[in-house]
């Protein structure tokens, strides 16, 4: 973890071999009392869930098909986007984790879900599941960790087309699950990298864009279809509902693993043989959560609880909330930082780093009023490291 310990206050200097142990110990009775208590309560909960999501989503539909007037149209788009976070967030993340599957149910079951999302599951499950927690914050393996398309780390070399992030990140947000699905295509790496089109890649990419088409004939064609002299405004509502779970998706993902203080990992200095405590570690420091009420845990997915989710990403959603002080004994216990705040901060932490690393490292500390304009002119002419961009426009 050399990334986390070369830093001028490593963060896990005073933990021995045996600490880490007692960790794995320790956090292996939480997943496990957990799992032997799920039952009826935690089967109400989900059941209750999807049973809400779904009313609300068709209510807020029936409501749009009169959205010619303004108060019709403000409440059935506010009704559609609460729908589309709770499928996506609380629900659709969740039941693909496999937190559910323990109930059998063929209905709320990782295997047979499918969510209102531009990514078929089977796509998000693979990129997700198996290689995001896998390879959690770990620099050009989890590619979760900026998406392809943001530098969220020192060490990673500067390049001119950085200074584009901000720009890049916030499209992102508006269009973020065409994102995801370009994402779990593997589309950058594959034009990158000039890998061609392969008899799997199509295939994947064919699944893909039959599952965008079903989406949009769905939200742009054939709802607002139905509304008839409605057609326009309807339209605009599905638009909207669409742009508002985008957007808070991003933040409650950006909150997740991009605030300043969460850590990142290179995989030339992780043991190939990392051991549970070692990996549960790596959640720990990798990972952040936010503070605030019930309703921000619900609308978030529990990903508000993003410490806990990592650490056991197959428990029920619901049960996160109940072991999070049981898991903040243990930061304090071993001397670590429990990273959590309300989301406007964590948000604003998240969108800094952005901002902060589309620069070279120390670029605006040796910036000052007098030398701003030859500094921006070095900076746009480099396309050099971090060490070299900060000399080259000095």
């Amino acid at each position: 973890m050399t990334a986390v310990q070369r830093k001028q206050v490593n963060p896990i200097a005073h933990l021995s071999v045996e600490d880490i142990e007692q960790l794995r110990t320790e956090f292996d009775r939480i997943r496990q009392e957990v799992i032997d208590s799920r039952g009826a309560r935690d089967a109400r909960y989900i059941r209750r869930v999807i049973g809400a999501q779904r009313k609300i989503e068709l209510g807020s539909r029936v409501v749009l098909l009169f959205s010619r007037h303004r108060s019709a149209w403000l409440l059935g788009t506010l009704g559609l986007a609460l729908a589309k976070v709770l499928d996506n967030m609380e629900i659709g993340h969740n039941v693909l984790h496999g937190q559910w599957d323990w109930m059998r149910d063929p209905k709320i079951h990782s295997t047979t879900w499918e969510w209102d999302h531009a990514t078929p599951a089977s796509e998000w499950k693979r990129t997700h599941n198996h290689t995001h927690h896998r390879y959690t914050n770990i620099l050009d393996k989890d590619n979760d960790l900026g998406y392809g398309i943001l530098r969220v780390d020192e060490d990673q070399p500067w390049q001119r087309r950085h200074l584009a992030q901000p720009l890049w990140n916030l499209i992102n947000a508006c269009i973020f699950e065409y994102g995801i699905a370009m994402y779990d295509l593997e589309l950058g790496e594959t034009l990158r990298e000039k890998r061609g089109i392969t008899p799997e890649f199509r295939s994947r990419l064919r699944k893909t864009l039959h599952k965008v088409r079903r989406q949009a004939a769905k939200d742009y064609l054939i709802h607002p279809a139905l509304s008839g002299p409605a057609f326009r405004s309807t339209l605009t509502a599905n638009l909207t509902a669409n742009l508002i779970r985008n957007v808070w998706s991003h933040s409650v993902i950006m909150c997740g693993h991009f605030p300043e203080g969460v850590e990142t990992f290179e995989q030339a200095d992780l043991d190939p043989d990392e051991t549970r405590g070692e990996w549960y570690l790596r959640q720990m420091l990798g990972s952040a959560n936010i503070s605030g009420p019930p309703l921000v845990h619900l609308l978030s997915g529990n990903l508000s609880h993003q410490i806990e989710h990592h650490l056991f990403p197959d428990l029920p959603s619901n049960r996160y909330r109940q072991i999070a002080p049981r898991v903040r004994e243990l930061f304090d216990r071993f001397g670590l930082r429990y990273h959590t705040a309300p989301m406007p901060q964590q948000v604003a932490s998240a969108w800094h780093k952005v901002l902060r690393l589309s620069l070279p490292n120390g670029w605006l500390a040796r910036t000052t009023w007098s030398n701003t304009p030859s500094r921006v002119t070095g900076l746009l002419r480099t396309t050099a490291s971090p060490a070299d961009a900060v000399d080259a426009a000095a």
